[in-house]
């Protein structure tokens, strides 16, 4: 197994530019609330030494986090919604649900075996993308360690119906139920792992774990990262939501893919047009020594903070588009072909 994903039927929908959200004016009160250091120099932005990430929003703990006050204002400006606030409970308790017990005899199987078995979490809908990597130190946050070599990656999917609405509280609603089923789905594996004697630590989105998501993401095969900041793949888009787990378990690893999002980014320009706070840009930038598309965090979170989120980037995404990921990347593949026989 390479990747493990749902198929689904879809039809193409039209992209519209038109922007209803400009001009967009950042609350006074927010800008007040955020600490002197910038938030792109935290993340790096302009640096050109490799080293690991620190932490900058949704930080566990608010009361010592640089940006702290202002995340509380974030959670405090959001409007009251029942079902919005079921899930964020529905989600706590499952964090909070202990693990299982490691058994004291681990399972043995070869590293395909233990790849192929991650099948039977997409066959029971516990998520819809699996995929294995190794972790490197680089994407620990700089405040943490962890001892685990490997990282299972997991993929939910949004329901493209609902997530369309951000940053409205209907696709806010869709968003936090896409990340109740990603902690849900990495605690099962977590606690599976754990009952096959193999010790496991379940990370999910969006308070901040021990690494970033992203990355080892992208090098299990989940899709590139898209001129959003954002994964982009053809089952999908961008309109899934990540988990993970840390473990030691001997997992075969899952190859990295690429089908062409780079050079589409590039000449696309619908989340540029569609960022209220004109937050992505049209080029890469270096960050912590990597030159790769970068959202500027300060003005994007102004934005973020005074909608109760946003999303609205992935959700324009022409990739996110029911229907078009999957025609998108082979019109793509074919046009890498051409090119290659010409050369």
């Amino acid at each position: 197994m390479q990747w493990s994903f749902v198929g689904k039927s879809f039809k193409t929908v039209g992209m519209a530019r038109q922007n209803n959200y400009r001009p967009y004016t950042p609350d006074p009160e927010f800008l007040s609330l955020l600490p002197e250091k910038k938030g792109c120099e935290v993340n790096g932005l302009g640096e050109t030494k490799a080293r690991r990430p620190t932490m900058v929003w949704w930080a566990p703990d608010m009361d010592v986090a640089p940006f702290g006050k202002a995340q509380k204002w974030f959670y405090q400006r959001e409007k009251p919604d029942p079902e919005l606030m079921d899930l964020r409970a529905k989600r706590r308790d499952i964090l909070d649900a202990p693990l299982p017990d490691l058994a004291q005899k681990p399972i043995s199987r070869s590293p395909q075996e233990w790849t192929d078995a991650l099948d039977q979490f997409v066959a029971n809908g516990d998520c819809e993308m699996t995929g294995v990597t190794a972790l490197q130190p680089e994407w620990v946050f700089d405040h943490l360690e962890t001892e685990f070599g490997t990282v299972v990656m997991l993929a939910v999917q949004h329901q493209y119906d609902e997530l369309k609405h951000v940053p409205e509280t209907r696709g806010g609603i869709e968003v936090t139920r896409q990340y109740c089923r990603a902690a849900a789905a990495a605690k099962r594996v977590a606690g599976w792992l754990r009952e096959q004697g193999w010790d496991a630590a379940p990370v999910t989105g969006p308070m901040v774990g021990e690494i970033l998501l992203i990355p080892p993401a992208i090098e299990c095969g989940f899709g590139e990262l898209g001129k959003h900041g954002s994964l982009i793949n053809p089952e999908f888009g961008s309109a899934f939501r990540l988990g993970a787990v840390l473990t030691d378990a001997p997992f075969a690893h899952t190859p990295k893919r690429s089908f062409g999002v780079d050079d589409f980014c590039t000449n696309c320009k619908v989340c540029e047009d569609a960022c209220p706070p004109y937050a992505i840009g049209p080029k890469k930038q270096m960050v912590r020594g990597a030159e790769k598309w970068f959202v500027d965090f300060d003005k994007c979170i102004p934005f973020f903070a005074d909608t109760s989120g946003c999303a609205i980037c992935i959700a324009v995404c022409p990739w996110s588009r029911p229907g078009v990921g999957l025609n998108l990347a082979g019109k793509l593949a074919k046009r890498r072909g051409r090119k290659e026989v010409s050369e």
